[in-house]
């Protein structure tokens, strides 16, 4: 066989060929790395904001820290609603795995009752995973050991130190003041649709009622901010920085402590209420419904039993009986009507009629009779608010008919909102053609005008419908709103003046009227006859009234009512409206007892307590109240 050639190897093509390859290798490992470089460029130049912000979302956490609510002070400086603090047990059910396993052995551990849990579930429902619930407040400082001993085995179960708000005059002042209670589903729609969700971040209260509630924007403040660092167990290593939060505003009222004690132990129990207002001003020194109910109960959660207790009490101890309370204002309001028989020439200063006891429109059957069964014999128009004689007032009625009676007595505030700083107000019933029309479908007889006269019928009043009324007659035409708020605190115990508020003046044709009706009310007190002399008899100082006696029910023509033998929750309503001194006066006194009898024997000497203690414990002068505010406004 011939033998194998060989082939000689080319070793410049295969230099190139390897020259060609390394080549190509070299420039794709030089794009694949100025991919990288850009890539890192893009993140580590362009993008680096963003991705040091996201880092410091992992590791940085922004926590809302709530202000501390406003105090509230009576007129003095006596501290009335304060923050306490107290130590509650939270949970995050978002760090929790198992929440009824966890909830049954804190339950072994501490004691906590169904109650509790059904209120924990209930809130749980309207809040977010991530954020704390309370299962349990104002936990006692041997609880507060014996859960520190154990938290180790309760992770996204701590316990929180924080304000509560204590109200140290309990039920004295619950009506005045209302209560704050937990933010529930319904508050945090509220505040939703306000813009306010981000101000109550780290807020568990808000008001409820009263003050707390009418002025929230004033006493809750703003929320502030801490930036802290966290590891990666979400532990807070550090502060990184605080914007403190801004406290609610201190408020003070124009309500004297003294004042209101006072007026709860004149009423003793009773069903009823006490309004004692500065006619000067329209400041509330004082207004107290009772029965009333301890308002730190609602702070930390009430308990079923204790508000189905409250609820379904006849008592109504819920009902602030001063501004939500209708009552019939009877006789208390014969001034009013006289002022405008007066004003509309019905009548006149000595017009007189024969008062036998009984009345009767010509040609109608029905009888209205006085409540003195043989009648006052002949009497004016002073002389008809001395001795409360309701046949005078049954005419004057008559002549007056009720459009005119309506008119007028709206101005004087009836069937109005008085605009005192409270939520919980009617606006009562002031009859007209046109509300029962509306209300009954019927039209308006005469025969309904005829009791109007001596503010019964239809006729409803609150009670600081009546005080406002009264103090519109004082200052003879001249209306304040009747006031809580007095003016807000700086911490070095200046107060800052809140401005009066007051409505259009009441204009008449003859300023001597006005003389007329408050004379005969000066006589109702101490006149011969006056059916408070016997209650305001030996005063240190000159006052005026008018007692009142409301009817619940009618009586039969040839009946005769009998205390005795009526259901006690039917018996009269006793009323009286009052101020002194009377030359000059300082403070109106409005009372009204429930279900008590007459209104001279009953209410006019709660009256009398109420004007004694005022005038034997305070030298307040409403004036330089007034001119302050003038002052303010000048400057």
């Amino acid at each position: 066989m011939p033998a194998k050639r060989q082939h000689i190897r080319d070793h410049s093509a295969e230099a190139n060929l390897f020259a060609r390859r390394a080549t190509i290798a070299f420039l794709i490992v030089v794009a694949m790395l100025g991919v990288v470089l850009s890539n890192l460029y893009v993140l580590q130049v362009k993008q680096h904001e963003d991705y040091q912000t996201r880092s410091n979302g992992n590791r940085i956490k922004v926590i809302p820290v709530a202000p501390n609510r406003g105090l509230i002070y009576d007129r003095n400086g006596v501290l009335l609603a304060e923050n306490r603090p107290v130590f509650s047990l939270e949970v995050v059910p978002e760090k929790i795995a198992d929440l009824d396993a966890t909830l049954d052995a804190l339950t072994k551990l501490m004691s906590i009752t169904q109650e509790e849990k059904d209120s924990f579930f209930a809130t749980l429902r309207g809040q977010r995973r991530f954020k704390p619930v309370a299962l349990r407040t104002q936990l006692s400082e041997e609880e507060v050991a014996l859960f520190s001993a154990q938290q180790h085995r309760f992770p996204g179960v701590s316990i929180e130190a924080r304000l509560a708000r204590h109200y140290p005059f309990k039920s004295t002042l619950t009506h005045v003041l209302g209560y704050v209670s937990r933010i529930n589903k319904k508050d945090l729609q509220k505040l939703v649709e306000a813009g306010s969700e981000a101000n109550y971040a780290a807020t568990h209260d808000i008001g409820k009622l009263g003050i707390e509630k009418y002025h929230e924007d004033l006493l809750h403040g703003t929320v502030g901010y801490q930036q802290v660092e966290v590891n990666n167990q979400g532990r807070v290593i550090r502060v990184l920085d605080t914007e403190p939060p801004v406290p609610g505003k201190d408020l003070v009222l124009n309500i004297d402590i003294e004042l209101q004690l006072a007026a709860s132990k004149a009423l003793d129990g009773e069903r009823g209420t006490v309004v004692i207002t500065s006619p000067k001003t329209g400041g509330v020194l004082a207004m107290y419904s009772s029965p009333s109910y301890d308002p730190n109960l609602f702070v930390h959660g009430i308990s079923r039993k204790n508000y189905s207790a409250l609820l379904n009490s006849p008592d109504r101890p819920l009902i602030n009986r001063a501004t939500q309370g209708q009552y019939s204002p009877a006789s208390t309001i014969k001034p009013h009507l006289a002022l405008l028989g007066l004003e509309q020439d019905v009548i006149d200063q000595h017009t007189t009629i024969n008062d036998t006891g009984r009345y009767r429109l010509p040609n109608v059957s029905h009888v209205w009779r006085d409540w003195k069964r043989w009648g006052h014999g002949e009497v004016d128009v002073a002389r008809a608010i001395e001795v409360s004689c309701d046949t005078f007032y049954y005419d004057l009625a008559y002549q007056l008919g009720i459009d005119k009676i309506s008119e007028a007595m709206f101005e004087f505030g009836f069937g109005e909102f008085t605009g005192i700083d409270l939520y919980e107000e009617s606006d009562a019933n002031m009859p007209s053609r046109g509300w029962k029309r509306a209300r009954f479908n019927q039209p308006w007889y005469i025969g309904d005008t005829i009791p109007v006269g001596i503010g019964q019928s239809f006729w409803t009043a609150t009670p600081i419908q009546l005080a406002h009324s009264i103090n519109t007659l004082v200052n003879r035409g001249e209306r304040y709103v009747p006031q809580i708020l007095r003016g807000y605190r700086y911490e070095d115990g200046q107060v800052e003046l809140e401005p009066l508020k007051s409505l259009r003046p009441i204009q008449i044709s003859e300023p001597a009227n006005w003389d007329i009706v408050l004379n005969a009310m000066h006589d109702v007190v101490h006149g011969e006859d006056g059916t408070a002399r016997h209650a305001f008899k030996d005063t240190t100082y000159e006052s005026a009234g008018k007692t009142g006696t409301a009817q619940l029910f009618s009586v039969g023509q040839n009946e005769k009512y009998d205390e005795e033998e009526v259901d006690e929750r039917l018996r009269d309503n006793a009323l009286y409206v009052g101020y002194a001194p009377f030359d000059d006066p300082e403070v109106s006194v409005t009372v009204v007892i429930e279900n008590a009898g007459g209104g001279s024997a009953n209410a006019a000497p709660v009256a009398r307590d109420m004007m004694d203690f005022y005038f034997r414990h305070h030298t307040f002068d409403p004036t330089p109240l007034a001119s302050a505010v003038a002052n303010q406004g000048s400057q």
